[in-house]
């Protein structure tokens, strides 16, 4: 996917989340309760952003892992407690949605995004506001210590030289460590792709709540190897870290977040 394709994407549907969101609550003063995956140091500033265009609304975040805001929406079903759903797996909103758990609507400007972005129903029930790749975070630094080789692709990650120096998120929770899974048995195939995953399950030291936290342990040099997703690779490359981002020679998945807005929501 390219890359100029992810940003147009990113700018439009962004202003769409804000519109929808605003339009929702427009005739109320009240608190907007906003089901959420996004990392958890963006969320201040998108709440600042939308507060200088409607200082009288308080959004009300409730953020986790992808795993458990799905599970917990699901669990809500009969009970809705969010508003609004922003930045969660299109993975996710696609379980959700032959639940009948979300509301039709087309933000301002949807019809400029690629069909890949959007649900296929007109209205749209969701539509993708940033999209992220699957993605190794490698401290050189540790790795130096140890004598461990910069790894060029997903298998050589089982190696044995490896072992228990990797650090990934648990798919159970994570949906990122979901996304791994996946595109490697769509990568190399179901027989092989659990071959793999136990495999690499011998060499990893620990798994995580998140899919942030591997990459966050990798730079902070707490394991030397941490399976995670470019954005918070070079978010902490850029914040100093000792990081090399490694997009194996296989290739690697990538998903979407999106918005939706949830039916039965009392602030429309």
């Amino acid at each position: 996917m390219a890359h100029r394709s992810i940003r147009v994407c990113v700018l439009l549907v962004v202003a769409a989340a804000i519109g929808f969101a605003a339009t929702s609550v427009r005739a109320a003063k009240a608190t907007l309760t906003v089901y959420t995956a996004v990392e958890a140091d963006d969320l201040k500033k998108y709440a600042a952003r939308f507060n200088e265009d409607h200082p009288d609304i308080e959004i009300k975040w409730v953020r986790d892992s992808t795993g458990v805001i799905t599970a917990k929406l699901l669990a809500e079903k009969a009970n809705p407690q969010a508003d609004v759903i922003w930045g969660l797996a299109a993975t996710s909103l696609l379980v959700l949605k032959p639940e009948g758990m979300l509301m039709a609507y087309a933000p301002k400007g949807v019809e400029r995004l690629d069909a890949q972005f959007r649900d296929k129903d007109n209205p749209p029930t969701w539509v993708g506001m940033d999209a992220w790749v699957a993605a190794i975070c490698f401290n050189t630094v540790e790795a130096q210590k140890k004598s461990l080789p910069k790894p060029a692709s997903w298998k050589d990650l089982t190696k044995p030289v490896y072992k228990g120096t990797i650090v990934m998120p648990n798919p159970a929770s994570s949906g990122t460590g979901f996304l791994d899974v996946t595109s490697w048995l769509q990568l190399f195939g179901e027989t092989e792709g659990w071959k793999y995953m136990d495999a690499l399950h011998q060499n990893i030291g620990v798994y995580t709540h998140s899919g942030s936290k591997p990459c966050t342990m990798a730079g902070a040099g707490e394991y030397p190897l941490g399976v995670s997703f470019e954005f918070r690779a070079a978010r902490q490359k850029k914040q100093g870290a000792p990081i090399d981002i490694v997009f194996p020679s296989e290739g690697s998945g990538w998903d979407m977040e999106a918005t939706a807005i949830v039916k039965g929501t009392k602030n429309l």
